[in-house]
This record gives structure tokens, sequence and C-alpha cells, in this order.
């Protein structure tokens, strides 16, 4: 069985991409960052108002806890 050399390389480029897919998809903080960047350019303030909503959620956490412990 005779293959083009053609046909090895069509493929071998295939997989190739196929593997950078799977890669880009499973690399989570690098597509975050993306998104963090991505956000940071096109709207600065909404990136403010999720930062400002996280900190005010993570201290009511924390208040919710230590007011927890002290009864």
């Amino acid at each position: 069985m005779t293959t083009d050399r053609s046909d090895v390389d069509r493929a071998r480029a295939e997989l190739a991409a196929t593997v950078d897919a799977i890669t880009y998809k499973l690399n989570v903080p690098q597509r975050t960052a993306e998104r963090v960047r991505r956000l940071r350019d096109d709207n600065p303030l909404a990136l403010l108002g999720i930062a400002v909503g996280v900190a005010v959620a993570v201290g009511g956490a924390v208040w919710g806890i230590v007011a927890a412990s002290r009864r």
C-alpha cells in the first residue's frame, strides 16, 4: 500500500491542529487570563465592578464566619 506524501503531511497537520485545540481547551488559566485581559482592554469599569463585587462577597463571607464563631 502506498501513501502519497501530501496525504501524510495533511494528516499530520490535522493532528497537530487537533492537539493544539485540545491543549488550548484544557489550559483554563491561559483562557482566563485572556478573558481578563480582553475585559480590561474593552471595558475597564466592568472589571473594576467585578473586582469590587468579589471583595464585598469575600468580606461578607469572612464577617459571617467570624460572627457565627463568636456565638
